[in-house]
């Protein structure tokens, strides 16, 4: 510490002595060479002034007003107070950081530097590392302290905005948290792949801080950014140090202290895919017609996503309003990605339509299902002629010579009925979208009986 100190004093003098000669000595010396050179050029002229006694007074007296009033004035300059400000300097604490938890400080302050204009470039040269607060020895609770600046020049004064602040102490306490995964920036990934799972170095970590404000926290998760992964693609990567924070039940950041800062992480990249069929359902009635034929330009399309979600897939469903349609018509379509699906492999398809002329046939002895009856119940008809129904079908003779009767689906939903009889409408669907079906019976009679 002393080797640096006779150091800073060596270079303030080496500095000093540069502006004395930048400012003093250089000008006079450049003055009495240009007057040198005029002597020689007219030395016959100014050889007669020079041995006149009384000249060399004038001339002596002119360079000496000449030489006080430059002094004067750069000295003056030197002398005058100024006022500086140095923005956001860093506060430091000094405490037991492993014990005590300390609230309400601020991170930075200004710090005005007051002087002469000479010490307050030197003090701005050579400024302290921080602004220091010490709360050693003082017990858990709020407290009003004083913050200071350690100047490097005495005689510069030092005003701090805020100087005091009001602080509160905790005692520092820790608990054992679950840590979980976050994965951000997940749209940035290649829609082809999927991040099928994360393996983190660790399964808990350790949280410290105030008891409250440990309360407030209500999961750690680490941080882990596709963005850090390198050209990703099928297999297992490790990232290290991803970091780790603690959310609130709101998803705001808590300030806490979390053991360890950091983790590793393992993730797995899949490219889980299907190839499901392309299914065409009408909406609507077309006027007076019925549909004979709906064609996609493609009868199958591959789609990418979580394993989970593409299991639950049987087919893509594709919507067309036939409504009042009168003539045979091509449609375009947007696909859209069903959830949990990240891409498909073709976006846009056409669609034919062609009309005929409208069929009807009944079919008969259709058995009526249950849907959503809780558990604990049972269902039966009133009668007979409410446990099988008459499904009347229209469509394009086309479309009623292939019909498959038993793909007909007569039900009645029960959902929210409890004990007791009720009447219920009758719902009725059935595999070719072509065609519609009309329950003869629009509502049946039940009784629901406890087990």
């Amino acid at each position: 510490m002393k080797k640096t100190n006779n150091g800073n004093k060596k270079n303030i003098f080496v500095k000093f002595l540069g502006l004395f000669d930048r400012i003093i000595i250089t000008p006079i010396t450049k003055l009495i060479l240009l007057i040198t050179d005029f002597f020689k050029n007219n030395g016959h002229g100014f050889e007669k002034i020079l041995t006149n006694r009384q000249a060399l007074v004038i001339i002596s007296l002119i360079c000496a007003l000449i030489t006080f009033f430059a002094i004067d004035n750069k000295f003056t300059t030197l002398v005058d107070d100024s006022a500086e400000i140095l923005y956001g300097q860093p506060v430091k604490a000094i405490y037991n950081e492993e014990a005590y938890v300390v609230e309400g400080l601020p991170e930075t302050v200004d710090v005005t530097l007051i002087g002469r204009k000479w010490d307050v470039y030197l003090a701005k040269q050579y400024p302290a590392d921080e602004v220091t607060v010490d709360l050693t020895g003082l017990s858990p609770g709020q407290h009003r302290v004083t913050l200071k600046y350690e100047q490097s020049v005495s005689s510069v004064k030092y005003k701090l905005d805020t100087s005091t602040v009001t602080v509160t102490i905790y005692e520092k306490v820790s608990e054992t948290r679950e840590l979980s995964t976050d994965i951000i920036h997940i749209d940035n990934l290649d829609t082809k792949l999927n991040i099928e799972s994360v393996t983190l170095s660790r399964g808990n970590v350790i949280i410290k801080g105030a008891a409250e404000r440990l309360k407030e926290v209500a999961s750690v998760k680490a941080l882990v950014d596709i963005n850090d992964i390198s050209n990703p693609s099928v297999g297992s990567t490790t990232l290290s140090d991803v970091p780790l924070v603690a959310y609130d039940e709101n998803g705001q950041i808590v300030d806490v202290e979390i053991v360890p800062e950091k983790v590793d992480a393992v993730v797995k990249i899949t490219s889980p895919s299907k190839v499901v069929p392309i299914r065409v359902i009408p909406e609507g009635t077309p006027e007076g017609k019925a549909v004979e034929t709906l064609e996609p330009s493609v009868s199958e399309v591959t789609i990418y996503g979580d394993e989970e979600s593409l299991s639950n897939i049987e087919y893509l469903p594709v919507k067309i309003d036939v409504s009042n349609v009168t003539t045979d018509k091509t449609y375009t379509v947007n696909l859209t990605k069903p959830t949990g699906v990240r891409e498909i492999s073709v976006k846009t398809l056409t669609i034919k339509l062609t009309l005929d002329e409208v069929v009807t046939r009944e079919v008969d002895g259709i058995n009526i299902k249950t849907t959503n009856l809780e558990s604990g119940y049972s269902v039966q008809a009133l009668s007979q002629e409410y446990s099988s129904i008459s499904i009347i079908v229209q469509g394009s003779q086309t479309a009623l010579d292939s019909l498959d009767t038993s793909t007909i689906n007569a039900y009645i939903d029960l959902e929210g009925l409890t004990e007791g009889e009720h009447e219920v409408e009758v719902k009725v669907d059935g595999d070719d979208t072509r065609l519609t079906y009309t329950p003869r019976i629009k509502k049946v009679k039940i009784r629901i009986t406890k087990n």
